[in-house]
């Protein structure tokens, strides 16, 4: 047995359907008699729905239902947070009532023969409202704290931390600097829209989904109908990039099935680019104060990060904007407070490395600035505050590498010849500028199975629930396969993307490899150690001749209590180079 397809550079086994077109995603299926659904949106903030009119609608050609408000029947909506769910507040409740709560909410869905007729009778509807005063700019909102918070991990965090006196500190420290940072709204923009189709049998529905987690599609569904979950099959194989936007169901899967239980056929929803930008969440707009305080030599005595963001108002969403302030860099004394701006807008959602880019940026941009100010160079003033211990939990790292990125990466892209005068370094008329920063993301493992069949003729066929938005899930978890079976790599087949198939958890947070390799590894060792145990050989191949009959095992993964006795995350530091226009202000990154 080896282990040598680990780590290794292989091609991707789904690579050639890609590149193919012979990869399937979820606007892609067709279904028997399938219709389609266009989805009508509000045009104010915040108010209510006074009327609306769809009589010219139903004697469009090729419509075959409309549904508001008014007709659409009353959905269970029963209680289900899941961990990538806010845990205060409720989902929006599509066309269950006249309230409005933000600009692109639906308020109607035509459902036709063909997307060109529902698209064009949405038009038709004709909507007014009791519009009411809206908030929909942050500068104007009053943020709070949060009722509870709840970050991308999933796990709750205290609005406010304090170590130490950092008000006290930082009044006295010799150096100082206070900044405010502000990012605007991010929208995802991943090459395949939203889409969904939906099929009704009977009870039971089947959902051809874009999901980066198809067991809570199912769970969310089930809930907001009242119906088993087992009632409901999501496939989502492939997925062209998602980035967050898929990890939890948005309303266009609903109405998908609303539309196809009304009209008894299946309804095919597809989201515009446009409706992109109100349909399915976003990395929310933050206001970040940074206040660093140090002694000349460079030591920090005081870090104060005081933040805020958006939500929407049904619903508290939560980034993980301050947790790696807390951790990142020693000092003894560190303030941290989070709030919310609740405004007329839809929820946000995770967007890559949610929160903890967000917050590292303006972490990472005041500490170049007390760089300058002391005249420090930017990777030696990182040095000099390196922790010893997690000093917010108190807990050792289980491994903490950023002294040895510092020196690779500063080698790598030739740090040393940076000259920190302004202006300094130029290429031709352009400025260079040079700069670099820490990196760090939590070490995140959840409950996963797996399943693995050995079959007669030498073969195996490995499955899991999992997901792959585009780093290559269907790849890597082929080559854990066929490294714990001891097979060659085309000698697996590697499905995911059903909840049919033993469930995993999201294919976000960075834990797909350590979650589901687990279980896979796990299923695929059970599965050999039973195969050349019944047959009595050391070859997995002559083991399964004899046999004669498919060998199947299954497996399990979940974390132990590693997080009570370490703190453990990844660490990093980028380096970058880019070029500004001195007259236009055009700024261009050159390398990283």
């Amino acid at each position: 047995m080896t282990t040598a397809l680990i780590g290794q550079p292989v091609s991707r086994v789904d690579g050639r359907k890609k590149v193919s077109g012979a990869a399937t995603y979820a606007a892609e299926f067709d279904a028997p008699s399938q219709a389609y659904g266009a989805i009508v949106r509000s045009t104010v903030a915040n108010g209510r729905i006074t009327s609306i009119d769809g009589t010219a609608v139903e004697r469009a050609p090729g419509v075959l239902a409309v549904l508001t408000h008014r007709n659409a029947p009353r959905l269970a909506y029963r209680e289900h947070h899941a961990p990538v769910d806010p845990s205060v507040g409720e989902r929006l409740h599509v066309l269950q009532d006249d309230r409005v709560n933000h600009q692109g909410q639906p308020i109607a869905l035509v459902v036709a023969e063909s997307l060109e007729q529902a698209s064009y009778a949405a038009t038709l509807v004709r909507a007014t409202y009791a519009p009411e005063a809206a908030i929909t700019d942050i500068a104007r909102v009053e943020p709070t704290l949060p009722t509870q918070e709840k970050t991308d991990q999933g796990t709750g965090r205290p609005s406010e931390t304090r170590r130490g006196d950092p008000e006290g500190a930082l009044a006295g420290a010799e150096i100082k600097i206070d900044r405010t940072y502000v990012i605007p709204r991010e929208n995802h923009n991943p090459i395949e829209l939203h889409a969904t189709i939906a099929a009704w049998e009977g009870d039971r529905l089947t959902l051809w989904d874009k999901s980066q987690w198809v067991d809570n599609v199912a769970d969310e569904i089930a809930a907001v109908f009242g119906i088993p979950p087992e009632n409901i099959r999501v496939i989502s194989p492939f997925v062209g990039g998602a980035f967050g936007s898929g990890l939890r169901p948005w309303s266009h899967v609903t109405l998908a099935a609303l539309g196809a239980r009304a009209t008894r056929r299946p309804v095919k929803i597809m989201l515009s680019r446009r409706e992109m930008y109100y349909g399915t969440g976003y990395r929310p707009d933050t206001v970040q104060r940074v206040a660093l305080g140090a002694s000349r030599d460079g030591r920090f005595n005081a870090i104060i990060h005081d933040a805020y963001q958006e939500t929407s108002t049904y619903e508290e969403y939560t980034e993980a904007l301050l947790d790696a302030t807390r951790l990142l860099h020693s000092c003894p004394n560190v303030y941290t407070r989070h709030r919310l701006a609740r405004m007329n807008v839809h929820t946000p959602t995770w967007m890559r490395a949610p929160g903890e880019a967000s917050g590292v940026f303006a972490l990472e941009c005041a500490v170049d600035e007390l760089a300058a100010a002391l005249n420090i160079d930017p990777v030696e003033l990182r040095l000099r505050n390196e922790p010893a211990q997690d000093e917010f939990k108190k807990l050792p790292f289980s491994s903490r590498s950023t002294r040895e990125c510092y020196r690779v990466g500063a080698e790598r892209f030739g740090w040393s010849r940076r000259n920190p005068e302004p202006r300094s370094m130029r290429d031709g008329r352009l400025l260079i500028g040079w700069g670099m920063a820490s990196a760090t993301y939590p070490m995140n493992f959840a409950p996963a199975s797996a399943r693995a069949r050995l079959l007669p003729d030498g073969t195996a066929e490995v499955a899991s629930a999992s997901s792959d938005m585009g780093p290559g899930t269907w790849t890597s978890m082929t080559q854990v396969a066929a490294d714990a079976l001891g097979l060659p790599i085309v000698r697996v087949k590697f499905t995911l993307g059903d909840n049919r198939l033993p469930r995993t958890p999201p294919h976000g947070g960075s834990m797909t490899m350590t979650s589901v390799g687990s279980a896979v590894q796990a299923a695929c060792r059970k599965a050999r150690e039973d195969a050349l145990a019944r047959g009595g050989a050391n070859d997995l191949a002559e083991a399964m001749r004899r046999i004669g009959q498919v060998v199947e095992a299954s497996a399990d993964s979940k974390p132990g209590d590693e997080s009570q006795h370490f703190s453990m995350h990844a660490f990093g530091a980028v380096f970058v180079e880019a070029a500004v226009d001195p007259d236009l202000g055009e700024t261009r990154v050159r390398r990283i």
